[in-house]
């Protein structure tokens, strides 16, 4: 079993995974780029790194029984795909917490509210397995518990639940 755990930064995808209680080892895509050097380079004018999807691609090959996460989870291949999503208030207010500047928390928020990711991670993946997970009002461990109902097949699909286009 491969889970993706994708979503918007911001949302709640690292602190969530870390609170996982099932049996899949949790692999933080982020993380991996950075130690295994899977990247083309840097964004200059958002100032992150570009992860190399290929070679991610083939380092995840023949890994199974994992939950990965980063925003670009939805891009490799898995049975289930939760997409963490939130407010585009909480997002902004989540980033700038954590040292980002104003325009890349307010980019951040403008993707939530348009659907970047899920709209991606249906595209590949289709509706049957994409699970949406609003994390607005929820503490972490409750995103946690509802992952984890995702994984353990206990969660119907539900693409397309959550909708923040009002807050354009």
């Amino acid at each position: 079993m491969r889970v993706a755990v994708t979503g918007t930064p911001g949302t709640g995808k690292t602190t969530a995974t870390d609170l996982l209680e099932g049996d899949l080892d949790v692999l933080h895509l982020n993380d991996v780029i950075a130690a295994e050097d899977l990247s083309t380079g840097v964004d200059e004018e958002r100032g992150s790194v570009v992860a190399d999807l290929d070679a991610v691609a083939e380092w995840l090959d023949g890994r199974d029984d994992v939950v990965f996460e980063s925003h670009l989870a939805h891009h490799f291949d898995a049975d289930r795909v939760a997409v963490l999503r939130a407010h585009p208030d909480a997002v902004v207010e989540r980033l700038r917490e954590r040292g980002d500047e104003d325009a890349k928390a307010y980019e951040n928020a403008e993707s939530e509210a348009l659907d970047v990711v899920l709209s991606e991670a249906v595209d590949r993946h289709g509706t049957d397995s994409v699970y949406e997970v609003d994390t607005t009002d929820r503490s972490p461990d409750e995103v946690a518990a509802a992952i984890d109902a995702v994984v353990a097949g206990e969660r119907d699909p539900s693409a397309g639940t959550v909708d923040y286009i009002d807050w354009l």
